[in-house]
This record gives C-alpha cells, structure tokens and sequence, in this order.
C-alpha cells in the first residue's frame, strides 16, 4: 500500500462494540460493509488487540471495579474469531486493520496478514510499542490526540526514519466530544507542518453532527475514522459510535462536502459563468465619429453595458489601439482591435506570473537586488518545453542561485568547466539525469554536479530547486546541442531583473 492509498480512507472501528458476541460482530461487520459499497468509499474494518493475560497486570486480573478493565474483560473474544472477522470484513469489500496495545499483538497482526496498523493516541509515545511497529513493514496510521507539538515531532521523525508508511489523525480523546473541543483548526497545522503525510481525522463528536466532517475535509483531512455498531437488546450503543443509518449519513455528508469543495486546481469557468460575467461587463464604444487608422485615446472612448456580440470589453483596452474601419459616435469597438501576435513583452510577463505563483505555492521568497534571467535555450516561444528561469542570490566566491522550472519543462544537456553546483530541491519534483545516470529528486535531497560533468533535469509538475556552487561565470556553460551553442549568451537568456519594479514599469495600469 503506498502513502497515497491511506488517503480517502474510512476506518471503521469496531473496539468493543462486539460485546463479546461474534454474532452480532459478524453482523455489525456485515452492515458496515454494506454501507460502504453503497456509498462506494474505500473503507477498512479496524480491531483492537490487547493480550489481556499480559497487558493487565497480575494484581488486577478481573478487578471489576476499574472501568476499562472490566469493559475489556467482558468482551473478550479468543483471538481465533478475529480471522473469520477479517475473512467476513475483506467478503464485503474492506480493509482489515487493527490497532495494538502491546508487543504481542503486532505479531497477531502480522500472522493474519492484517492491511494496516492503527496506533492509539494513548500509544502515540509509547516507544517500545512503536519500535515493534516500526519493523513489520505494515503502513501505519497515528493518532495524536494529547500530545504535545514537540511529541508529535518526535513521533514523524521517529516514522520517517524508520521508513514507514504512515497517516496522521488528528482526534480528540473525549467520548463523545463537545463541539467546543473538536479543534478541527488541528487539521490545518498538521497538513502544513508534515507536509507530504497524509493527514486525517479520528471524530467522536455527536453522532447528530454531520456538519464536522464537512468542515474536516474542506480543512483537508483525507482519511476519517469513526466507532461502529448495533445496539443489542441487552447492550445499548455509546453516543460517539455510528449504527448502519448514522453512517450512512455521515458518508453522504462527506461526499456532498467532496462535492461542495470541488477540485484541487483552478478549472476553466463554464459555460454559464462566461455567460453571466459577460453580462455584467463593460463594452468600449467610442464617444464620437472615428475615421479608419485613428490612432484611440482615452479621451475618444466610453465604457459602459450591455456587450455587444463580437465588441471589444473593458480588460482589453490600451491607448493607442489603431481603429480597423470607420465608426460612429456611440459604436462599439470590435474586439478584433486587441488581436496581435504575443510579443516578447508579454511573452517574459506571462512566465514571471507563472514562476510568481510557484514561488508563492512554496512559500519562497526573494531578495529584492536578486538577479533574474529567463533561460530559453530554444527562444521565448519554447520556453514551456525548454528553459528556466534563473535567480542569482548572490555570486561572489560562492555563489547561491534558485532555478524555477514550471511544469513539463526540461533543461538540456550540459556542463561547466569551472563550476561545481550542488542543488537542493525545495518543492515539486525533478529527475536530474548526470553522465547518463538518472536521479529522480523529492524535496530535501540533495545532488552535486562537479566540473566537466554533463547533466540535464526535467520536472512533472515543477520545481525550485536552490543551487550553491563556486563562482558562476557566464562562459562557463557548454551544450550537447550545437544549436543551443551557436547562441551567444543574450540570445538564450532575457533578464528581468527586480521583478516587483520591472512589472511596476512596463505593466501596472
């Protein structure tokens, strides 16, 4: 199972609602799966293993008196039973997990060849446990409810290097939780501080509460769990477990959130909503007659409503637009006027608006003296294919650079003679490829070019990546490509030096 396979998970947790009786668990197991194919989610049906010989201490074996023992007690079931749970669970088309309190039940885990395991918020720092769960090789997702910012640190370096696969939940240990203390702003710092991991959410909340998951996914928790069951005659259901129909409920409130939030990107606007803000634009209409090659000024044009079909709207409008034909006072322009083939001009401010919003993506900021250089080692035009863009920190005996490459972009074949560069990836992605050898980058690593060695990199989805070297020297780059090496300098590269001046200059109104 990859990491991104523990998103858009439901776990469904079983705990002790069994009541000891397999019967109904088969039956609780049965509905919940049920629900889950009807709403057509990816769910995992979750124990809880405890050896209770052992994780009870010998003085207090059946000591009816303290809570948690006596409810663990009376619902024990023999450890045999839970392989026809986990048979029933997979029949009905989910996971089967569990989550273990003690060293033993990992090995449980492990010989009935459970999917994942679940660590308890109460286990999140129990070191001897985690250190068992660490070396089966099992994904893994974590609750932190209780524990400190320092604690949960500790608890993703721990997993990180020990090479687990793993999720975090944020919970709450309150049975049930108020809606006062759900703290659902958790989501948000646990998603932007282990960017990379999977975040989720374990909710105890009222079962009458169907708004919380809603606020839970838009947050951008990806993975959800919740307690399940069915009352029995003899038995009633706790008030933060879901029967079959409160489920279904809580699914479909998901799913109408899913729904609600929409896509990740910024999709084209419809049909529909073209229709209506055009309706609401302002047209260009000249105030007076206008002779064919008028050169138009502010002074021989209006703005105002309805746009006409074919007219010329207000976000269009430069002075010194050449009139095509003759107008009438009160005519709308034609939106011909603003056609023209993209110049370079705008060519460089498109690019600088794309590696801005890269930038800004990765939370990256810049010197304001930096040196900028658009790299395009085929022209502007091609730069989407081939190029980067190229900002110089600082150059002295030591030089440090950011080199932003926007989506589906390559950088070609090349190498220094004088120059040794080390590059970080900061965001996104890159496969670097040096004398033949193909290095695929993901951020935090680290890669060192020496002189006289050829190297090219490529990125999927884009990529800042921060580049120190020895001095930068601007004959010191050689390419495969002779058409790329009959270039001088200036013609592959255009500067755009102090970006936030340069746009100020040639592109504020």
């Amino acid at each position: 199972m990859k990491p991104s396979d523990l998103n858009d998970l439901f776990i469904y947790d079983l705990a002790n609602n069994h009541q000891g009786d397999i019967q109904h668990a088969t039956k609780i197991i049965q509905e919940v799966g049920r629900v889950n194919a009807e709403a057509g989610v990816k769910g995992a049906l979750k124990f809880q293993f405890r050896q209770l010989d052992t994780f009870i201490h010998p003085d207090y074996q059946n000591r009816m008196d303290i809570k948690f023992i006596k409810r663990f007690s009376e619902t024990r079931l023999p450890m045999e039973v839970f392989h026809d749970f986990a048979k029933t669970a997979r029949e009905a088309g989910l996971y089967a997990m569990c989550t273990p309190f003690d060293e033993e039940s990992v090995d449980v885990i492990c010989d009935m060849g459970l999917d994942i395991i679940k660590v308890a918020s109460c286990s999140a720092n129990d070191r001897p446990l985690l250190k068992k769960i660490a070396s089966v090789n099992i994904p893994v997702i974590a609750s932190t409810a209780g524990l400190r910012l320092d604690e949960i640190d500790w608890l993703v370096n721990y997993l990180e290097s020990e090479r687990v696969n793993f999720a975090l939940m944020h919970c709450v240990a309150q049975y049930p939780t108020p809606n006062h203390l759900l703290q659902l702003n958790q989501i948000d710092l646990l998603r932007d501080r282990y960017r990379g991991i999977p975040i989720g959410w374990s909710t105890h909340e009222d079962q009458d509460n169907i708004a919380a998951i809603q606020i839970a996914y838009a947050k951008g928790a990806r993975l959800f769990e919740r307690h399940v069951g069915i009352p029995k005659p003899d038995a009633s259901l706790n008030t933060y477990s879901s029967t079959p129909e409160q489920l279904e409920r809580w699914l479909g409130a998901y799913q109408a959130a899913k729904e609600m939030v929409g896509a990740p990107g910024r999709p084209p606007a419809s049909a529909a909503e073209t229709s209506t803000l055009l309706e609401l634009k302002r047209g260009i209409y000249v105030k007076r007659n206008v002779a064919k090659g008028e050169t138009l000024s502010d002074a021989d044009i209006f703005f105002a409503m309805p746009v006409q079909e074919g007219q010329l709207t207000s976000e269009f409008w430069s002075a010194g637009l050449i009139a095509d034909r003759n107008y009438s006072a009160n005519e709308a322009l034609a939106k011909e006027l603003a056609e023209h083939d993209e110049s370079d001009e705008e060519c460089v401010y498109q690019i600088m608006l794309q590696v801005q919003g890269l930038l800004n993506i990765a939370n990256v900021r810049i010197n304001s003296d930096a040196e900028i250089e658009i790299s395009h080692h085929y022209g502007l035009r091609r730069f989407r294919e081939f190029g980067a863009v190229i900002i110089t920190c600082i150059n002295r005996s030591y030089a440090k650079k950011l080199v932003i490459q926007l989506p589906r972009q390559k950088h070609p074949y090349h190498f220094h003679k004088r120059k040794e560069e080390t590059f970080q990836l900061l965001h996104g992605d890159m496969e670097i490829v040096k004398d033949g050898f193909p290095t695929q980058l993901v951020p935090g690593d680290t890669f060192i070019v020496e002189p006289d060695s050829w190297h090219k990199f490529h990125t999927l989805e884009g990529a800042i990546v921060e580049e120190v070297s020895t001095t930068h020297y601007n004959d010191d780059s050689f390419y495969q490509d002779p058409k790329i090496s009959e270039l001088s300098r200036d013609d592959r590269k255009t500067k755009v030096d102090q970006w936030r001046e340069y746009f100020r200059a040639k592109h504020a109104l």
